[in-house]
């Protein structure tokens, strides 16, 4: 079975350069996230302050009416151990108009509103605060799309996308992350009483063995299956990776020339250098 073992203080230095490196190439110097008080948007914002400097970087609390307040009260523990600046924006009168518009719709839809207005305040702040917007997304999250596209994955950099949320765990607490954050279930908190877990059907604990095998070390599902996992559960979770690509990529372009862009013009930003 796949080790999810990392050394945190060599993850530590490499994500703490990258995001530095990252945001000075493109001459910014600050910082602009999304702190919900879970665990994954509190590695980033650790992360971030030691990148930066604390007074560089701006944590937006962005709560809906039903938020929990234990949410408010973790990102505010987060807050108060990195000294970073802070705001908060309250989205609910933001986000429903629209809801009052289609009294039908259903969680997943509000979610999904709730998570795109939340990355507008978030690049509008960007303008304001003259930072880049770092994201939060962990590499199961990414893997399974457990996302909203043009919502919480919208980032100019992201500096834990690498990292499953088992490892991501190891390296939270590694770095001083509160121990009630790190314990809590894990929640987009988008409606009362969600969880991630819940949604998938399953553990990160139980996907992260798996896709660490599937992608880290390239086992086909049978092999998987060999190797002790559920059948059912594998098929779900490979369809569910190769449903979820289109998240992954920018939008394909329809090729014309012999110079397009995602295809034959791959060269880096800085290109010429």
């Amino acid at each position: 079975m796949t080790d999810l073992t990392i050394n945190t203080d060599l993850a530590r230095g490499i994500l703490t350069d990258f995001i530095r490196s990252e945001i000075t190439r493109t001459g910014f110097t600050r910082a602009v996230l999304g702190l919900s008080g879970g665990i994954d948007s509190a590695l980033s914002c650790f992360l971030a302050a030691e990148a930066l400097g604390a007074n560089n970087v701006l944590a937006v609390r962005m709560p809906y009416r039903t938020s929990s307040s234990e949410s408010l009260d973790h990102a505010q523990l987060v807050i108060e151990a990195t000294g970073v600046q802070s705001l908060t924006v309250e989205i609910t009168p933001m986000v429903e108009p629209l809801f009052d518009a289609f009294p039908d719709m259903n969680n997943v839809r509000r979610g999904n509103i709730m998570a795109r207005q939340r990355m507008i305040v978030l690049y509008d702040q960007s303008a304001a605060f003259d930072g880049l917007v770092v994201g939060t997304g962990n590499k199961t999250e990414i893997l399974l799309g457990y996302t909203t596209l043009f919502g919480d994955s919208a980032c100019a950099i992201n500096p834990v996308g690498d990292l499953y949320k088992t490892q991501l765990r190891q390296l939270a607490a590694a770095l001083g992350v509160p121990k009630a954050i790190i314990e809590k279930p894990p929640s987009a908190d988008l409606w009362l009483g969600q969880t991630d877990e819940g949604e998938l059907g399953y553990t990160y604990a139980e996907v992260d063995k798996l896709l660490a095998l599937l992608v880290d070390q390239r086992f086909t599902p049978q092999e998987c299956v060999e190797a002790g996992f559920a059948e059912a559960f594998v098929q779900a979770v490979v369809e569910r990776v190769r449903r979820n690509q289109f998240k992954r990529v920018m939008p394909p372009i329809a090729k014309l020339s012999n110079r397009t862009i995602g295809y034959d013009f791959l060269y880096l930003r800085d290109w010429g250098t």
